[in-house]
């Protein structure tokens, strides 16, 4: 079972692999020896492509939060309920004590 913050840190380590490869991707393209205008459609194809990653990783990112934001109000709703049922019980154990 994997824990909250084993979830953001495979997110963190994605996008900063995201980042590192698109830092070097650029790199590479200003330093090949190309003209500008193919460099600069190169750029913007590889601009699209990484916002077309990027939005999906927000996609994912976002599903995952709001899994864990459900988990979170059902293990509330849970714990209420625990809660609910230890309070009657106490209530109940009482009334017999008093009856007694």
């Amino acid at each position: 079972m994997t824990t909250h913050n084993d979830d953001d840190s495979g997110l963190a380590l994605a996008l900063a692999f995201l980042g590192g490869a698109m830092m070097g991707i650029m790199t590479g393209f200003l330093l090949a020896p190309r003209s500008g205008e193919e460099t600069r459609r190169e750029l913007q194809g590889y601009a699209r492509r990484t916002e077309e990653e990027v939005l999906e990783k927000a996609k994912e990112a976002r599903a995952a939060l709001d899994e864990l934001i459900g988990r979170g109000k059902q293990f509330v709703e849970d714990r209420r309920a625990d809660v609910e049922a230890a309070l009657q019980a106490g209530k109940e154990a009482m009334r017999e004590k008093r009856d007694r």
